[in-house]
Formats: C-alpha cells, structure tokens, sequence
C-alpha cells in the first residue's frame, strides 16, 4: 500500500469540491492509486515523469497528475487535479 501525498495546489481544488459525487469520484480514484498508483498513464514528453489518471463524473473528464516515488516508504504524490481543460498547460506550469 503507497502513502498519498497532495501538493497545495491538488488540495486547494480537493477542498473545493461540493459536489458530493464528484469528491466520492475522486476519493474512489485515489483509493485504487494507493493500492497500484501503476494504473494511471505515464506521460511524455515535457510531463514523462508524470502519470495521469482520468475520473469520469457528470460526463466531465477530471484529470488527476501525480509523481511515484519508490523509495523506503513508497510514496505516490498528487500534484495537481482538475478538468481537463488547460489541465496540462497548467501542469507544465507548475513542474517549471
């Protein structure tokens, strides 16, 4: 089982969440990273040391960005999450 980390960003948007489906959507997504955070896909490019996996609510694709560190501890850190509109241009930004 991998500790899930969130940077600020990831937990501001996590916490503004109202809709209770969507955030039970997004919890549901995070519980399955904990267990296999290999189930999202790596990226490529500019974002290859990024995975993403998509969480589908509403007919809205959300999108969450996250990082896996193998290390003692195994840790997996979300670092942005969002609708996918501007998500990865965002993302850039952010790993700049």
């Amino acid at each position: 089982m991998y500790e899930v980390s969130y940077s600020r960003a990831a937990e501001k948007y996590l916490k503004k969440i109202k809709d209770k489906h969507l955030l039970a959507a997004f919890k549901a997504a995070i519980d399955k990273l904990k267990v296999d955070p290999y189930i999202g896909t790596q990226k490529v490019g500019d974002l290859r040391c990024v995975f993403g996996y998509t969480v589908k609510h509403g007919g809205t694709n959300y999108e969450l960005a996250y990082r896996i560190y193998e290390e003692n501890n195994q840790l997996t850190v979300v670092i942005l999450a969002g609708t996918r509109e501007n998500f990865y241009d965002e993302l850039k930004r952010m790993l700049k």
